[in-house]
């Protein structure tokens, strides 16, 4: 998602304080609520301001959301680290981090929510997009040095990879309400090594 700064208005300058109180109220607000709750009103009582500092800033609650959620979601990159191994623990871990971390609610929100909004649909594709060719670079970058085999699917590696993640992400979002929170430091690392091993094997004989 491009980030699109708040307009700029006359005056004296914007505090910046309330425009990351008002962001993050956002973010909190559609994520425990979703768009059909999304109001200014909420966000701004969430926030501790007045409407009228929130219109100031921003032309409506589609440009609000827009903006808050592309400052506050870390959306997933590729990272070269030099062995697709590595590659791929990376890429699970942020996957993890972006659906159970601080703003997780609001990103699994996005994900269903996002083509009901407009404004937003479009940057939520963007976003999408950019995840999907980043996790695909690094299984073709691992077949390219060798690392894995020619014939292994690119399309169900990764399924089995985020899929994975997403589940375990919902898990650890669940056990937090639970008396036995889940601490799987090491996941991503045990997970992608658990899905690799068959991969590198090849085709059992017969």
């Amino acid at each position: 998602m491009t980030s699109t700064p708040p307009r700029a208005t006359p005056g004296r300058p914007r505090d910046q304080q309330v425009d990351r109180r008002v962001t993050d109220a956002a973010v909190e607000v559609f994520g425990e609520h979703g768009w059909g709750a999304f109001t200014i009103d909420a966000v701004a009582r969430r926030a501790g301001v007045g409407k009228a500092s929130v219109y100031l800033r921003w032309s409506g609650k589609e440009e609000l959301l827009t903006q808050a959620l592309t400052l506050r979601l870390c959306p997933v990159r590729d990272v070269d680290t030099g062995t697709v191994r590595g590659d791929l623990v990376q890429l699970v871990d942020q996957m993890v981090m972006l659906y159970s971390g601080a703003h997780g609610s609001a990103a699994l929100r996005l994900g269903l929510e996002a083509r009901f909004i407009p404004r937003l649909a479009a940057h939520y594709e963007e976003m999408a997009d950019a995840q999907i060719r980043a996790a695909r670079a690094i299984v073709r970058r691992g077949i390219h040095r060798g690392e894995l085999p020619e014939t292994v699917s690119v399309t169900f590696l990764l399924e089995a990879l985020c899929g994975g993640a997403m589940n375990h992400a919902l898990t650890a979002r669940a056990s937090r309400h639970t008396s036995r929170p889940r601490t799987d430091a090491d996941f991503a690392e045990r997970f992608v090594d658990f899905v690799l091993t068959p991969v590198l094997a090849g085709p059992r004989a017969d």
